[in-house]
């Protein structure tokens, strides 16, 4: 059974910093990308910020020279570096993982979420 642990999240006021980590362990083979998603409070689930297998990057346009997504493949380890972190960040914050399950198939893994708030 894969399962995708999630930490690093909290409460911080604006400008602050914080950096998530997710975890996968279990039934997953191959990783082929990694990726953070956010949802804020009505809102949708949103794209923040995704890392290849060979460390290609993307990021919402919301985010993009405040935050950065790396990973560590012996870890099998996804990190969110947050700076300048602003209220409208404030969400909860999932991994993404594709990987091949124990069939040898691609499927899509997520982390149960971790709540990040900014605020004075």
């Amino acid at each position: 059974q894969a399962q995708l642990v999630e930490s690093g999240g909290g409460l911080v006021q604006p400008g602050g910093s914080l950096r998530l980590s997710c975890a996968a362990s279990g039934s997953i083979f191959s990783i082929y990308v990694m990726a953070w998603y956010r949802q804020a409070p009505g809102k949708s689930r949103e794209l923040v910020a995704i890392i290849s297998n060979d460390g290609d990057t993307h990021y919402a346009d919301s985010v993009k020279g405040r935050f950065t997504i790396s990973r560590d493949n012996a870890k099998n380890t996804v990190y969110l570096q947050m700076n300048s972190l602003k209220p409208e960040d404030t969400a909860v914050y999932y991994c993404k993982i594709v990987g091949n399950n124990q069939y040898g198939l691609p499927s899509d893994y997520w982390g149960r979420g971790t709540q990040v708030t900014v605020s004075s």
